[in-house]
């Protein structure tokens, strides 16, 4: 499309360049191809994304969707100038929703809200974007960018959207034919994910970008706190679409905030608990760290953060190896954490 009639000097005088909006699109086009999947109907900059919806073989096709934002972790992301993997936690708390309940991710759309547009900037973003919606199979239809002088610090931004899937009705996961005795599977995290920033904010002082988040750590594999911090959210849609088509899944967690006390009962029917054995979570370095710095105590850190599991899924016991070597076939690690066993307490940590 070509905008070059489309100049408002008052607006811009105002603090809205709409021309860099322009500019923002075509510069993020590249990354949007990426994208594109069957579904696919029109380029990106109409008043809509369209999207052709793959039935085949449904017999009652049900959409589902998920929208989530990738909270204060976007404030490490301007302090550390670097843009290219907030978008990829954006979609992953979407995707690794709506996977819980069967749903094969068809398409994401994008929300920036920032104080001024700088292209180059929003692009480097929506790149983000585009690798987690080819991570996960999405493909990315549409977004906005909105300028907000005034309201948010020109450097400022915020990102979030939603994502929206399609399942069989009769796949949908039914938590309800869980039975004592069925065994709980770890999916790892690649970190915090995209949970608990505002207790890391406090803990590292990075609000006011303490000398302490840019120093090299052993224990984080040389990695800074910072960098650890950043790390993109891990997107799971890929090996457990392929776990669903080969296993008997009776329930899938996504660890997000809340950790393992809020999360892992959503998937649990009532009279039922998932015993989870706190000996066998790999609980990765950086959380030692939150512990450590900020002096959490033991079960807040598990009822704020994931500790290094990702994603919880409940299988039978005969089907344990099974389901591992399919994840391992689709290049995810996995490991037993604990079972389900009689009670109404949804998750106990022993």
């Amino acid at each position: 499309m070509d905008h070059k009639n489309s100049h408002s000097a008052s607006y811009a005088a105002a603090g809205v360049d709409i021309t860099a909006g322009y500019k923002a699109v075509e510069l993020m086009k590249k990354h949007v191809a990426r994208t594109k999947n069957e579904g696919c109907l029109d380029d990106v900059g109409g008043f809509g994304g369209c999207f052709g919806l793959p039935l085949s073989g449904m017999e009652e096709p049900v959409l589902v969707s998920g929208t989530d934002g990738c909270g204060t972790k976007v404030k490490l992301a301007i302090l550390m100038d670097k843009h290219d993997t907030i978008g990829i936690d954006a979609v992953a708390m979407c995707v690794n929703d709506i996977i819980c309940v069967g749903a094969k991710p068809l398409f994401f759309l994008d929300y920036i809200a920032c104080g001024k547009n700088v292209p180059e900037k929003i692009a480097e973003i929506v790149g983000g974007v585009a690798e987690g919606c080819v991570q996960s199979g999405a493909a990315l239809i549409g977004g906005e960018t909105a300028e907000h002088p005034g309201l948010m610090p020109v450097e400022d931004y915020d990102l979030a959207g939603f994502a929206v899937g399609v399942v069989d009705k009769k796949k949908i996961l039914n938590k309800d034919r869980m039975a004592v005795g069925d065994v709980v599977i770890a999916l790892p995290s690649t970190g915090i994910h995209s949970n608990g920033f505002s207790l890391c904010r406090k803990v590292f002082n990075i609000d006011n970008n303490d000398p302490l988040l840019y120093v090299k750590r052993d224990e984080l594999g040389g990695k800074t706190i910072a960098e650890a911090l950043l790390t993109p959210t891990k997107i799971y849609v890929k090996p457990v679409l392929a776990l669903l088509e080969k296993v008997d899944v009776k329930g899938i967690s996504h660890i997000t905030g809340g950790g393992f006390y809020e999360n892992i009962p959503r998937s649990i029917p009532k009279g039922l608990t998932a015993k989870i054995d706190k000996s066998a979570v790999k609980v990765l370095p950086i959380f030692d760290l939150i512990a450590k710095f900020g002096n959490i105590p033991e079960r807040d850190m598990f009822n704020t953060y994931n500790m290094g599991v990702g994603m919880s899924i409940v299988v039978p016991a005969n089907e344990v190896k099974t389901a591992m070597a399919v994840l391992a076939e689709n290049g995810q690690d996995s490991y037993v954490i604990g079972e389900i066993v009689a009670g109404d307490e949804g998750v106990i940590l022993a």
